[in-house]
């Protein structure tokens, strides 16, 4: 069973930044898609960064300058770089990856952002 950790999710003040962190249970090497969505309560799941293999990127309207995804191999970890905080974005994130033809979801990580 593949499992996905996720780490980095906190409290910021608007305009900060946070790193949140992904790691594989097993290599990424030959993953397909690598995603990362958030969800606020009432509200359906929404993608904010996609990174498909050969590196082409895919990020949503309200995220992008902001928020950067990336991924390093040799940790089996996929990252997603979010600056210039809003308040807007508070959510939990969730990754996703596609590898092997299956896809797995994170536990979620909890990004609050509040003065």
């Amino acid at each position: 069973q593949v499992q996905l950790v996720e780490s980095g999710g906190g409290l910021v003040q608007p305009g900060g930044s946070l790193r949140l962190s992904c790691a594989a249970s097993v290599s990424i090497l030959n993953s397909n898609v690598m995603s990362w969505y958030r969800q606020v309560p009432g509200k359906q799941r929404e993608s904010v960064a996609a990174l498909f293999m050969g590196g082409m990127t895919n990020y949503a309207s309200s995220v992008k300058g902001r928020f950067t995804i990336s991924r390093d191999d040799a940790k089996n970890t996929v990252y997603l770089q979010m600056n210039n905080l809003k308040p807007e974005d508070t959510a939990v994130y969730y990754c996703y990856i596609i590898v092997s033809g299956s896809n797995y979801w994170g536990q979620g990580t909890q990004v609050t952002v509040s003065s």
